[in-house]
């Protein structure tokens, strides 16, 4: 029987662990990035949100790739760095990283909506099932055109998957990071619920 966590012990090095995710993942890449391009502050246009989506709608698709990329990169190094120190470190620091993004303080804690963060923390804690939410988020993209609930759907598979492939740690926190996922898209729901939500433009603009 494994000896219990001396939380004694334990507790600075969890805290630390999520204290250098929450800090790496509140860089607001869309904000810097539309900003170092000359194009002001993407806060002020679309949905107002600082994520790869939001950057598309300047037009700008290399730099939307450029914040996609760069913000599923902060998951992946918090998790990479903290797990060469532990498991359990590396989830803490996912978590952290995950939070960073959705409520960085820098911004008055108004961040993204985290997916691309989401995809990065998975990646690094159980990367099968991080390709699986891209295959899934793809198909169902692909059918319906709905970014969003590309993202939801998707989610909650990553969930079932981690249950299923016996990543109980992992399943835990992305039962956490998926409620707080749906609930940053709350207004996206409410929209398809009415029908109002945008499609994904195939062959045009963004």
């Amino acid at each position: 029987m494994p000896d219990p966590i001396n939380w004694s012990l334990a507790l600075p090095y969890l805290l630390s662990a999520f204290a250098f995710g929450y800090l790496l993942g509140s860089i607001p890449f869309g904000l810097l990035l539309t900003r170092a391009a000359g194009l002001g502050d993407v806060r002020a246009i679309g949905s107002g949100n600082i994520g790869a989506t939001n950057v598309l709608r300047t037009g700008n698709r290399s730099l939307a790739a450029a914040t996609l990329l760069a913000d599923l990169a902060k998951g992946l190094v918090a998790v990479v760095v903290a797990a060469s120190f532990g498991p359990d470190l590396a989830v803490m620091a996912g978590l952290g990283a995950f939070l960073g993004h959705c409520f960085p303080i820098w911004l008055k804690f108004r961040g993204g909506k985290g997916v691309a963060t989401y995809i990065g923390v998975l990646a690094g804690l159980a990367w099968p099932v991080a390709v699986g939410f891209c295959a899934i988020w793809l198909l169902v993209a692909a059918i319906f055109r709905y970014s969003s609930l590309a993202a939801l759907v998707a989610s909650v598979a990553a969930v079932i998957a981690l249950r299923l492939f016996n990543y109980p740690q992992q399943s835990e926190l992305f039962a956490l990071l998926t409620v707080i996922l749906w609930l940053k898209h709350w207004a996206n729901i409410r929209r398809l619920m009415r029908g109002e939500e945008g499609r994904i433009k195939l062959g045009g603009g963004g």
